[in-house]
């Protein structure tokens, strides 16, 4: 499966009553298909964000500071890091401070599946529910969290061709 939508204190609720159930599915598809198997997942993260309209409006974190989230559409706010499951701590805490101050109604967190190995946990999606209720009273925010595994990064091979240009320059 390329991502799984979790939902949490519930969020489908605040996203039907802001008709953005299908907005949300179709920009995680989107964020699926643009971004399996990149390097620079950031960069297109916000141009994918960008043209399915979720950067249309920026949204502070905290006032004074260029903190921003990812996204945001109709007060949900897209938080995420692909790099490591382990940002779910930040990410969690961008969003309930959002929510806090009522900057936002909820969230959704953009995260990647894949952990290492070594890791003696059983699936990722039952580490993240161990994890929200752990959390909870803290953490108390309407919010979904997708899980990516977007496949391990492209990265063509060097050509000869291409070697033999940087032994011109």
């Amino acid at each position: 499966m390329p991502f799984e939508l979790v939902y949490f204190h519930k969020v489908e609720e605040v996203l039907k009553k802001k008709n953005l159930v299908k907005d949300v599915q179709a920009t995680m598809e989107y964020l699926d298909e643009v971004l399996y198997g990149s390097v620079h997942k950031g960069e297109l993260m916000r141009q994918a964000l960008e043209e399915m309209g979720w950067r249309d409006e920026k949204v502070s974190i905290l006032n004074g500071r260029r903190y921003q989230y990812k996204g945001f559409k109709k007060g949900i706010a897209i938080e995420g890091n692909l790099s490591a499951y382990e940002a779910i701590l930040e990410g969690l805490i961008r969003l309930q401070i959002g929510y806090d101050k009522k900057k936002i109604e909820a969230g959704i967190l953009v995260l990647t599946s894949q952990r290492s190995e070594k890791t003696p946990y059983g699936s990722t999606r039952k580490m993240l529910e161990e994890d929200m209720e752990t959390l909870y009273p803290t953490i108390s925010l309407p919010v979904s969290v997708a899980l990516f595994d977007l496949g391990r990064p492209l990265v063509p091979e060097e050509t000869e061709n291409k070697n033999r240009g940087e032994e011109d320059g």
